[in-house]
């Protein structure tokens, strides 16, 4: 017997679009990482590296921090059914996870009645968009990879990628 697939949320009896009413769910601490990676070549990260990863435009670990902060707490505006929510924290975490990759991790936390996926799913993504622009100079070769949710906690279930 085949798995029926599940009901998307975001959709009415009708098939039309819709923001989901959350006000009967109970408010809860909720949590959301995620990461992006971004890959330089060869030679654009050994430019960077030897520079201290700043360049013309300006410190880009730091800029790229940030603008991911900035971007988590404006989800609401550049995702169309997302909830406004007042953040509580938001912690962006850039580490050089080898010679050529960047790994950004996105933190958020939040009491409510709706999930952060999105906004540190947003904040990771635009990060690394950050970092892309302020090394392209360097090379137009840099490959944003994998942004994806590392974990949920808080609302009906949490969830934890496999590594």
């Amino acid at each position: 017997m085949a798995t029926r697939p599940k009901k998307l949320t975001h959709v009415d009896a009708a098939n039309r679009p819709r923001m989901v009413d959350v006000s009967a769910k109970p408010p809860t601490r909720r949590t959301a990482i995620a990461e992006a990676i971004v890959e330089f070549p060869e030679a654009a990260a050994k430019l960077l590296s030897s520079g201290g990863l700043r360049t013309n435009k300006g410190p880009v670990v730091e800029t790229a921090i940030i603008a991911g902060v900035m971007a988590a707490k404006r989800t609401h505006e550049l995702i169309p059914f997302c909830h406004p929510l007042a953040l509580e924290d938001c912690q962006v975490r850039i580490e050089m996870r080898d010679a050529r990759q960047l790994r950004i991790e996105c933190e958020v936390s939040v009491t409510g009645r709706t999930g952060v996926e999105m906004e540190a799913l947003t904040g990771a993504s635009v990060a690394a968009l950050t970092v892309y622009d302020m090394t392209k100079a360097l090379s137009h070769g840099i490959v944003i990879r994998s942004t994806r949710l590392i974990e949920k906690t808080g609302g009906r279930k949490d969830y934890r990628a496999s590594r």
